[in-house]
């Protein structure tokens, strides 16, 4: 990325009091994000424009970021124009994997979601998204193919595979959705969780949220009963099993087909190779448990 060119525009913004410092943030495989002080106050500001390939449209990240700082997940918008956000900054450390999975973080995570879910469409202004993950799939093999990726070779059989889990996973509740619970997107500032990077927010079935929570940190069966038996505040049936896992399979298959498609179209220093066969043996194995059930 162009980092002189990247400070110089966060230096010409408008709303510094003084002399600025800049911190590269690191971590981040869709946007490039800086820590900046100014005076006694920091901000962390993210750089990022429309990413038609992945539907990243900056006017729902910016909405959606309002509507979750309305509703206490996320933290306070404090600037915005065409490519930049700024936020307020909250000192914290993103959760890793293990602590997603953590008994004692647990159901403040679920909760967080649970809220996402049902209280950011009371706040959201403005034309709203639908992140629906068998569309993005369907249009993630269109870019592929025009691309002449070299993964074209694999793209009939994930799209028949998608083709079922679209047939199994409903039928279908709508929620506002985060639709990219990644264990870095919650944060934890030592006294509570929050809920950060609404890129991809939009509507969408809750599963998809919970599915893709369970998938991206690993969790076993056991911690996927408590999960949906928690959200749900209900024993799990077999049917509602049934649906999480194909929603569970198409957020490993998303995260493949994002990943190839980053391969080609991102700019960002990040190996997308070996994040793409990682997830891609991840998506077969439990695509294989699935089909097997």
């Amino acid at each position: 990325m162009a980092t002189g060119k990247n400070t110089d525009r966060i230096k010409s913004l408008p709303l510094w009091e003084g002399e600025i410092d800049l911190e590269p943030l690191s971590g981040g495989i869709t946007n490039v994000n800086y820590l900046v002080k100014d005076g006694d106050q920091q901000f962390v500001v993210r750089l990022g424009n429309d990413i038609i390939e992945h539907q990243i449209m900056r006017f729902n990240e910016l909405a959606a970021s309002k509507a979750a700082f309305a509703t206490g997940l996320s933290p306070k918008v404090i600037h915005s124009e065409a490519g930049i956000l700024v936020l307020e900054y909250i000192p914290s450390k993103p959760l890793d994997a293990t602590q997603v999975r953590d008994p004692k973080n647990l159901p403040e995570i679920i909760a967080l979601i649970k809220k996402c879910h049902t209280e950011i469409p009371q706040f959201l202004r403005g034309p709203a998204l639908i992140f629906w993950v068998f569309h993005v799939l369907r249009d993630y093999g269109w870019t592929l193919r025009a691309a002449q990726s070299n993964h074209i070779s694999k793209l009939a059989e994930l799209s028949q595979a998608a083709d079922r889990l679209e047939a199994v996973s409903g039928p279908h509740q709508m929620v506002f959705g985060h639709n990219d619970l990644l264990a870095a997107n919650i944060i934890d500032d030592g006294q509570r969780l929050w809920l950060v990077d609404w890129d991809y927010a939009g509507f969408n079935s809750p599963l998809f949220d919970l599915g893709g929570l369970a998938s991206n940190n690993e969790f076993d069966e056991t911690q996927e009963r408590y999960l949906l038996e928690t959200y749900f505040d209900k024993p799990l049936d077999d049917g509602l099993w049934r649906r999480y896992q194909a929603m569970k399979c198409a957020s490993l298959l998303r995260e493949t087909m994002w990943s190839m498609v980053s391969e080609i179209h991102s700019a960002i220093e990040f190996d997308y190779g070996s994040y793409t066969q990682e997830n891609l043996s991840r998506f077969e194995q439990a695509y294989d448990a699935f089909t097997q059930s």
